[in-house]
């Protein structure tokens, strides 16, 4: 793997929140509660991360949700409700910063990246312990006009302040394209392309996970 980490290798002082407040408009139920093969996109993002024994794994959710909390089973996990979600996601990077705020950086990831691999996972990780005060993100973009920077995406706690502060659905993003190139590390992560956000995402990532998903 080309110096990344495996799954089981420690990653101390990193705290993981997964993002699972949306309202799921789209596709019609709730994101985080749609099964995948055997698995809802909850449970399986919470055993991917948990697999590279982070500090602290943290799910941001709706308010009472109670079958959320189900699918944390055995895992120790915090969860925080986003009473604010109508504000975007931006209110529940928010909130789940505010979790975070004492170590030094913190994986940011949505919970509809259906087809999300380890191998991804670990280079975003290993990238991150070769630099730790550079933000590491997903490439989006980058074939007609500049990169930016998507989540999967891991913040180093000096950027915290100015995450605090941003708004809307994209402000995150917005934040980290807005750095300097020596501030950012973007990588192209094949299987974090796909988000499960309409009824025909969801088929294709059903679809993908039964040829054996991508970059395995």
């Amino acid at each position: 793997m080309n110096g990344a980490i495996l799954p089981g290798s420690l990653s101390p002082g990193l705290h993981v929140v997964i993002l699972a407040a949306g309202f799921s408009s789209r596709l019609g139920r709730p994101k985080a509660l749609t099964r995948v093969r055997s698995s809802t996109l909850l449970r399986r993002t919470l055993a991917l991360v948990a697999s590279f024994s982070p500090a602290r794994i943290a799910v941001v959710l709706p308010p009472r949700a109670a079958r959320y909390r189900l699918e944390a089973r055995g895992l120790k996990v915090a969860f925080a409700a986003n009473s604010a979600r109508a504000a975007g996601l931006s209110s529940s990077v928010r909130r789940g910063i505010a979790l975070a705020r004492y170590s030094p950086a913190v994986l940011i990831l949505p919970v509809d990246l259906a087809v999300l691999n380890g191998r991804d996972v670990a280079r975003l990780i290993s990238r991150w312990r070769a630099a730790r005060r550079r933000v590491v993100a997903r490439r989006i973009g980058g074939q007609d006009g500049p990169s930016q920077g998507g989540t999967p995406l891991i913040l180093p706690h000096w950027l915290y302040a100015r995450a605090l502060a941003v708004t809307g659905d994209k402000g995150l993003r917005e934040l980290v394209s807005g750095l300097p190139a020596q501030q950012r590390a973007l990588l192209d992560l094949p299987s974090a392309a796909l988000d499960v956000d309409t009824p025909a995402d969801l088929r294709i990532a059903r679809q993908r996970l039964r040829l054996g998903g991508i970059n395995p």
